[in-house]
Parts: C-alpha cells; structure tokens; sequence
C-alpha cells in the first residue's frame, strides 16, 4: 500500500497492486486483503483531522460491501474520507476501485479517538 495524495485533511488515497499472494482458492482476491486497505485507509484519514493534537485510532466497527472481485495484476485504488470528526469517535468511509474505475468494494466505520501518551 502506497499513500499518494495527503493534500486535504479527512482525505487520503492509496493504492495497492493485488498480486498472487493476496488470492482466495477461486483465484480472485480475497476480501480480507480489501478489507485491510479500506481500514488502513480510513484509519490514515482519520488520523489527518487531528490537527495539532497526538492520536492514536482504533476501529471499533466496520461494515464492508463487496461489489465485484479484483484480479491478481489489479492496480486499485483506495480513497477515504472522513463523514464526520469528532474528539471522540469519527465517522468514515472508503471506496475501492481497479484501473478501469470499476467498484470493487465500499466500506463505512467508526473510529475511536485517543489522545496518545508516548
């Protein structure tokens, strides 16, 4: 996973090339890796809105949609947005798609805040 655009606080994009390591026994990707990427993500977006203060995010839930399977060879594209920043918890969501700009797989979650003590 690589971040290339950090440009706007609550946003980030990321990309990922799926490759052979990252396939389910039907020889697509499997969801888990997707599901990492949307996590990742959203947790990186989170993090941009804090400002000045020092923060750790945890996702405390995450609903996932997957929408069409992603190949070995897929350059996909990860972009993650914060809904809505709080102290406390945020509210998140991401969107996945392959090079041809086909929807892969959605995401929503919620993040929990925490000041960080080191």
């Amino acid at each position: 996973m690589t971040c290339v655009d950090k440009s706007v606080p609550g946003r980030t994009v990321w990309r990922a090339r799926a490759d052979e390591r990252f396939l389910n026994p039907a020889g697509r990707v499997q969801g888990g890796f997707l599901a990492a990427l949307l996590d990742s993500a959203m947790g990186a977006s989170a993090v941009t809105v804090a400002g000045d203060r020092r923060v750790t995010v945890a996702n405390t839930e995450m609903k996932v949609t997957f929408l069409r399977s992603a190949r070995a060879g897929d350059l996909l594209t990860c972009v993650a947005t914060v809904l809505k920043a709080g102290k406390v918890i945020s509210f998140l969501e991401a969107t996945i798609v392959d090079g041809d700009e086909r929807l892969i797989a959605t995401a929503s979650s919620t993040y929990l805040i925490k000041e960080r003590t080191e």
